[in-house]
């Protein structure tokens, strides 16, 4: 029964994808260039909805039990940092944003090819990353993610360690992003860490059934960035040691703060 409720959910969600795909292109993207005084609110309500629509599908039909998404309200000026541990972050932290939806540093894999995701990334003009890209790709990406930072009118989002962890831990930093943020602008830093995903990692893993997950979230912040001409490395660090800390405290069952 179990291996057959994370079947129903993964065609659930592969359905989703591509009927939600025409929505997003014929629909939802006119509607914000017809409306650009609207554009916030329409990408946000849709963006939020998508979450949602994963979300439930995981924990009514998967049997997972996702916890309810901390209340980060959004704005321009607000940058969210999370762990990485499974395909299920982004959706959270987009359910975590309220009056406006994140921009998230994504994997250039994700840009070109998957329905409904590849067109969204273009769409709300996610910065895009990849590890693979030479020298000179890598500081154009770089410096597409500090101009995506300076201009952005919305919250802008990142998972510092850049994958996925096998083990749940929080990795170590690729800091080259999140320096470009924090060099561009003073920010307001709202801190996410999530734990109980890694184990379900990818959305495949839905087909061996996600009834034993039991995700936990906690909130941490804000934390004020104030000086964009300051060494961004202290903060940096900061930030990682109180991720590493929440990330034990879910873990022994200590209430968040």
């Amino acid at each position: 029964m179990t291996t057959l409720r994370g079947y129903i959910a993964f065609i659930l969600i592969l359905l989703g994808l591509v009927l939600f795909d025409p929505v997003q292109r014929l629909v939802v993207a006119p509607w914000a260039r017809l409306a650009p005084s609207r554009r916030i609110r329409i990408f946000s309500r849709w963006q939020r909805f998508l979450a949602y629509f994963v979300l439930r599908s995981v924990a009514r039909l998967g049997g997972a039990k996702i916890p309810g998404a901390p209340r980060i309200e959004g704005r321009a000026g607000v940058l969210v940092l999370m762990n990485h541990q499974s395909v299920l972050d982004i959706p959270l932290m987009v359910a975590a944003v309220h009056g406006s939806y994140p921009r998230i540093v994504t994997r250039k894999r994700y840009h070109s090819w998957i329905p409904l995701i590849s067109h969204l990334v273009r769409l709300y003009q996610y910065p895009v990353v990849d590890p693979k890209a030479g020298a000179d790709e890598t500081r154009r990406m770089v410096d597409d993610i500090g101009e995506a930072a300076r201009t952005s009118d919305v919250p802008m989002g990142i998972f510092p360690e850049g994958t996925r962890t096998r083990d749940g831990e929080i990795g170590r930093f690729r800091t080259r992003g999140l320096r470009a943020m924090l060099k561009q602008r003073p920010w307001e830093v709202h801190v996410l860490v999530a734990d109980g995903f890694w184990e379900r990692a990818k959305l495949k893993d839905l087909l061996g059934g996600w009834s034993t997950l039991r995700g936990k979230i906690v909130h941490l912040g804000p934390f004020a960035w104030k000086d964009p001409t300051a060494d961004p490395e202290p903060f940096m660090d900061e930030m990682r040691e109180l991720m590493v800390a929440a990330l034990a405290d879910l873990r022994s069952g200590v209430p968040a703060a």
